[in-house]
């Protein structure tokens, strides 16, 4: 005679299965916090896991027997072939596919809603496994990945403490932005207007690299070679008066990317000679954010066009009303701060300079 909805087998059955989608949710998250350092990821595999441990009645686990249990401690070949994290990940995404959908075929008529919630995450994970495999193959390849998306941004927006940060730094994330950098000087004050502590750059910068990371974005930290470490950035942007270049990559290792500020040709020769991924090439024009700054104006632009071997951004005052010139000084790439922290429409205005520059301006 066929189980009936309520009898033991169906409960052992579903107590089995809502154990695998759990602990497996469990795998899922511990990587996603141990590390990626994403709490978003973290977020939405524990929302799943508290889900289905709301609907783990008391009745299912009283119905488990292991001693009767006939594939108790079954292993396979298979598990033993998992030697990278890309695939424990896969692995336990299925994992958690499989019993769900279990827990949805067979809890329609024992517990409807179990049937409803599994059907619904099982949905969700979808997704959530996509970025967990997105996010692992991005830290596994290393230096290699990063310096490949350097060399196709042509946008990278530096921006730090603000009112809206967040939500600014998403929104041209969504207009097309794969390059942020967070800039947060020692004289820096928060939204409010009192001092920044390290504690709130802290914060500031692990939310901000949470954020590119789920656009497939590049992050970098202004200065802060400690801060980059603590988060987890791609790299670090250095002034002429910082730590020098090869200090901080005997810190960071050779996967990181390191930026380098420049005003005149000998400091591009250096920073070359130095082994920067990039450089920043300005300032063009007058800007407040280096007040006091003396614009080297388009000349450099065009010496540096001509000269370097490395993908440079021009900076200083570039905004989407005289990028055309800055365009036809020779620079394909720019960085810009108030263009798109001050537009009413962040998004709109990352993505009209992002066109204009990917079709020559």
């Amino acid at each position: 005679m066929p189980p009936t909805p309520s009898s033991p087998a169906v409960e052992r059955l579903l107590d089995a299965n809502l154990d695998r989608a759990r602990e497996g949710l469990r795998v899922l998250e511990d990587w996603a916090r141990f590390a990626l350092d994403r709490a978003d990821l973290v977020a939405r595999c524990k929302d799943m896991r508290q889900r289905l441990g709301r609907l783990h009645a008391d009745r299912y686990k009283l119905a488990r027997h292991t001693a009767s249990d006939p594939a108790a401690g079954m292993g396979h070949p298979a598990q033993l072939a998992r030697q990278d994290p890309s695939q424990v990940v896969g692995a336990n995404a299925s994992r958690v596919a499989e019993a769900l959908r279990v827990l949805e075929e067979f809890g329609r008529a024992d517990t409807p809603a179990l049937a409803a919630e599994a059907a619904a995450i099982r949905y969700q994970l979808y997704d959530l496994e996509v970025e967990l495999l997105q996010a692992v193959q991005l830290a596994a390849a290393g230096g290699e990945a990063r310096r490949q998306l350097l060399a196709r941004c042509h946008l990278y927006l530096i921006s730090g403490p603000m009112a809206g940060l967040e939500s600014m730094v998403e929104a041209a994330l969504q207009g097309g932005v794969r390059l942020l950098q967070y800039r947060a000087k020692a004289e820096a004050v928060a939204a409010d207007g009192t001092p920044l502590d390290d504690a709130a750059r802290l914060q500031q910068a692990r939310a901000l690299r949470q954020l590119t990371s789920r656009y497939g974005a590049l992050f970098i930290v202004n200065d802060r070679i400690d801060l980059a470490l603590a988060v987890g950035a791609d790299g670090v942007h250095l002034g002429q008066g910082d730590l020098p270049p090869a200090l901080a990559r005997r810190l960071l290792g050779p996967a990181c990317l390191i930026g380098r500020s420049t005003h005149h040709l000998a400091q591009l020769q250096q920073a070359v000679a130095d082994g920067c991924d990039y450089v920043g090439v300005g300032p063009v024009h007058a800007t407040p954010t280096k007040p006091g700054r003396e614009p080297v104006g388009l000349d450099y632009v065009r010496q540096v066009a001509g000269a370097s071997p490395i993908p440079f951004f021009a900076i200083g005052g570039i905004d989407a009303t005289n990028l055309g010139a800055v365009c036809a000084a020779g620079a394909t790439r720019v960085a810009v701060v108030r263009a798109i922290s001050a537009a009413a429409d962040p998004r709109l205005a990352a993505g009209t300079l992002l066109k204009a520059l990917e079709q020559g301006c």
